[in-house]
């Protein structure tokens, strides 16, 4: 019962191990597309009329507020990138100690 225990925690952990590394490669596509966007925003001269967009409409905005949040959504990005990578190396830990636990407790078996 244990064995099947461990079987599934391990399956269980690797589900997890791959939806952190969707949502890393999400945040990543995120941030890229912020930067980029800002790099041709910054291109702009300032009297540029730029509108943000707020659900159904949009709102005429300086140069500098567009400016602003997109260097926000870059830092938020980059901030949930670090900690994914940090909950994806825990649970890669934890996924290497469940098959290590299998494997000795197959050996035991094997010892018998």
């Amino acid at each position: 019962q244990a064995f099947t225990e461990l079987q599934a925690k391990v399956l269980d952990t690797q589900q997890k191990v791959k939806l952190a590394d969707l949502q890393i490669e999400q945040l990543s596509k995120t941030k890229k597309h912020a930067h980029l966007t800002d790099t041709e925003v910054m291109m702009l001269v300032d009297e540029t009329r730029m509108y943000e967009g707020v659900g159904r409409m949009f709102i005429l905005q300086p140069k500098g507020v567009i400016h602003n949040q997109l260097l926000e959504k870059q830092r938020i990005a980059e901030e949930k990138i670090k900690e994914l990578e940090q909950k994806k190396s825990y649970l890669e830990r934890s996924v290497k100690e469940a098959e290590d636990n299998i494997r000795e407790m197959l050996m035991a078996r094997r010892a018998q």
